[in-house]
């Protein structure tokens, strides 16, 4: 065989070769164009699961429950998510908005508490009450949804006002979520005659009222309000001060009597006693609670407990209020 013959077979060999590994790396490329699209698939469909996983749950405590918006009997299923204790014709409207695990919500409740009744009591005000749960999400647990959800249950059955008085008469320190739990809830009820009974215990377990206090709490971030507790009278800042004046019992009667000028009082009855039982004790000065206050906020200053005197003035004007965490963009 002529060196023509042989080389030409040489290059006739290697042409196959070279054709042979161009098809092995073709067929190499399809592989992982497969393999990479089943991954990109996969990885879709595993963020869709998440997104729908993410959106089914309620506050990010694992509760799922009641994402209808159900109102408690006796209010507005389509308005503004309140409770209104008092004369519905009373010509003075006290507008509080506050979170049951806020620390300084309670020592505005236990100071004003019977003044406030007097006052409805007597037809001069009605307070409307709108439920937040702003300390859940500052410093987590769903404390503060159970216990309004809980409020709401009770107001289903007429006893609303008692109920919020006796959880605040109870409140657990700001980072204890004891109100997150149904069984102290329940336990709570038993100090309001006749209010522990199935159906509310069943309120309470199913979270009936979870809807409508997320509603109230959205309401809560949409409105110009910075904090909790915020007290309004006729829509102006009570607390801690009017203008220059403190808020105290004595200056909330006199604050109500000059909105009051020359009206009629409305048609009221008394308000029910908060507690069927005697409230508990103020704490010692060592364990009062400070109101909250975001991530990267300045620390917030002591403040005193409460006194039991039904006359108790309220803690100075620095007291701060729980805030809203800052938005991020």
């Amino acid at each position: 065989m002529s060196d023509k013959n042989r080389e030409g077979k040489r290059t006739a060999r290697e042409r196959l070769i070279q054709e042979r590994e161009a098809q092995k790396a073709r067929d190499r490329r399809r592989r992982t164009l497969i393999v990479a699209s089943a991954v990109v698939g996969v990885l879709a469909l595993a963020a869709v699961v998440g997104i729908l996983a993410a959106n089914s749950g309620s506050d990010g405590n694992g509760d799922d429950s009641a994402s209808a918006v159900v109102a408690p009997k006796g209010t507005d299923d389509k308005g503004d998510p309140k409770i209104v204790v008092g004369a519905a014709d009373a010509p003075s409207t006290l507008t509080v908005w506050e979170d049951f695990r806020c620390p300084a919500c309670a020592l505005f409740e236990n100071a004003l508490r019977d003044t406030i009744h007097e006052l409805e009591d007597a037809g001069q005000i009605k307070v409307e009450y709108h439920l937040v749960t702003l300390i859940d999400g500052n410093m987590g647990g769903s404390g503060s949804l159970k216990a309004a959800n809980a409020a709401a249950c009770a107001q289903d059955v007429g006893k609303f006002a008692q109920y919020h008085d006796v959880l605040y008469q109870n409140q657990p320190p700001e980072p204890d979520d004891a109100f997150g739990k149904d069984s102290r809830l329940i336990e709570l009820a038993g100090k309001v005659d006749g209010l522990v009974t199935e159906p509310f215990k069943q309120c309470v377990a199913d979270g009936t009222h979870n809807g409508w206090v997320r509603k109230s709490h959205e309401a809560f971030q949409k409105s110009d309000v910075s904090g909790t507790p915020t007290v309004q009278l006729n829509g102006e800042s009570i607390f801690p001060k009017k203008g220059n004046e403190q808020i105290s019992p004595e200056n909330l009667k006199k604050w109500v009597t000059e909105a009051n000028k020359g009206k009629k009082a409305g048609t009221a009855t008394a308000t029910p006693s908060g507690s069927a039982t005697s409230p508990a004790p103020a704490p010692p000065a060592s364990s009062a609670p400070q109101a909250s206050a975001p991530p990267g906020a300045a620390a917030p200053a002591s403040v005193p407990p409460a006194s039991p005197a039904p006359q108790a003035p309220v803690p100075p004007a620095s007291v701060p209020q729980a805030s809203v965490p800052p938005v991020t963009p």
